[in-house]
């Protein structure tokens, strides 16, 4: 799909879309099969599994927490464990890391703990790999699009260009939009190697863009952030209302954004939406 430095704009318009929570439904099976049992067993946290999962789902998911780094929210629910059920070792190293680390990912991670010894650090790099292994054994066919994704994707190719945004591992999102046969409507692929959400959006904006003719469809509060750094649109992709919030967009959302009418009213009516359902 090509690299962002060699990016080039071939039409006037141009729609950003995330790929977990927004166009995938894949952001509940990973949380709830992958991420909070991967933590619960790393660090043997099967007394207070009910409470602790229930506790990593609603930071992740149904919150304006959902779509945060995995390890920023790693750091978040280890202090709450440590507060409240069990000390955790280590932890402040964790979490100053988590704080000053230029890049969250297990590259960077691997790298602090080349430099510093800390069991933390070292059970947090094998908590990733292995939620990163267990999402791999999901079943295919339990990781799909939302209903309406392709129509609104296609219908929207015809007039702007399309850039996949997301902070998801590149080989997972290029397999499941490939396999999905999502791609075609995309221009270019930019996932965790390329860099923050608000920096992609940025870059892309150097293409030549005019910033009212660009906007980022997205499920989370960090989606919303990057659009309002660049100075773009933001259209949210509502939970548990995917299907209705991509038929919206294919019927008037997109719409707003041709004729020149999404500033004012309507953008500030879907943030009003996108945050009353976060409980923002």
């Amino acid at each position: 799909m090509g690299k962002l430095s060699d990016y080039k704009k071939k039409k006037d318009f141009l729609v950003c879309v995330d790929s977990d929570g927004c166009a995938m439904d894949t952001m509940d099976i990973k949380h709830i099969r992958c991420f909070g049992p991967c933590m619960v067993k790393e660090w043997r946290l099967e007394e207070w599994k009910e409470e602790i999962l229930t506790r990593w789902n609603e930071i992740n998911l149904y919150t304006m927490t959902r779509g945060i780094n995995r390890f920023k929210a790693l750091s978040m629910i280890l202090k709450e464990i440590s507060e409240k059920y069990i000390s955790i070792e280590d932890l402040d190293i964790l979490t100053e890391w988590v704080e000053n680390s230029k890049e969250l990912s297990n590259d960077a991670l691997q790298k602090a703990i080349d430099e510093r010894e800390s069991i933390c650090l070292k059970k947090a790099l094998s908590w990733s790999k292995a939620v990163n292994s267990s999402i791999n054994k999901l079943p295919e066919e339990e990781k799909l699009p939302f209903e309406g994704v392709k129509e609104a994707l296609a219908y929207a190719h015809k007039t702007a260009d399309v850039a996949i945004v997301s902070s998801a591992n590149l080989d997972a999102v290029m397999e499941e939009w490939e396999r999905f046969g999502l791609i075609p409507y995309t221009d270019i692929v930019l996932a965790q190697d390329s860099g923050s959400k608000a920096f992609c959006i940025g870059e892309l904006l150097k293409a030549g863009y005019e910033k009212n003719h660009v906007i980022m469809c997205g499920d989370a509060p960090g989606d919303l952030d990057a659009a309002k750094k660049n100075g773009v649109f933001y259209y949210p992709i509502l939970v548990k209302k995917e299907k209705e919030s991509w038929e919206e967009f294919m019927e008037e959302g997109f719409s707003h954004l041709k004729d020149g009418t999404y500033k004012g009213e309507y953008q500030e009516k879907k943030i009003g939406e996108f945050l009353k359902n976060l409980g923002g």
